[in-house]
């Protein structure tokens, strides 16, 4: 039997029936046609699934979508604001911080979360940020570099009031 969820996911309202089994991953893909948010792992492991769910980055692949009612959802969709790149996305793409991309909405959005939490963040701080988040094409460097990119961003766009 389906039961009726209402959220607001990147900003619009939604209500729909799921079936209690539903992943968030699965709602936010299947039925909102997000494809963003990848599934990976399907185990929590990867953090390819993250989105963030009342401001905390959540892996959607272990959570049903009956949990996140009345929840306030952003998936990798939702950070760009008017066409610009959120600061996070900017930074993965001017400091090569992505391979072939399937981790990447995850990373981010897991990054954005951590720079709200600490704005200037130490390499160790980022590491252990994105500990959750597997890349499993090469190195972190580039993603540490894409999330210090960030940081100094957001800090210009306070400081300048952008």
């Amino acid at each position: 039997m389906k039961k009726p969820i209402t959220l607001t996911v990147n900003g619009a309202a939604r209500h729909d029936e799921v079936e209690p089994r539903m992943l968030l991953v699965h709602y936010l893909r299947d039925v909102l046609g997000l494809t963003g948010t990848h599934v990976g792992c399907e185990t929590s492991i990867c953090g390819a699934c993250t989105v963030i769910l009342d401001g905390q980055s959540v892996k959607s692949c272990t959570m049903f979508a009956v949990q996140a009612d009345g929840a306030n959802v952003t998936t990798i969709e939702g950070m760009a604001a008017s066409g610009d790149l959120h600061p996070v996305q900017e930074g993965f793409w001017e400091q090569h911080g992505l391979q072939c991309g399937y981790c990447t909405p995850g990373m981010i959005m897991s990054a954005a979360q951590m720079l709200d939490r600490n704005p200037d963040p130490t390499v160790d701080q980022i590491r252990h940020g994105l500990e959750g988040n597997l890349c499993r094409c090469t190195g972190y460097q580039h993603i540490v570099e894409a999330v210090q990119y960030a940081a100094r961003k957001m800090k210009d766009q306070a400081a300048t009031g952008d």
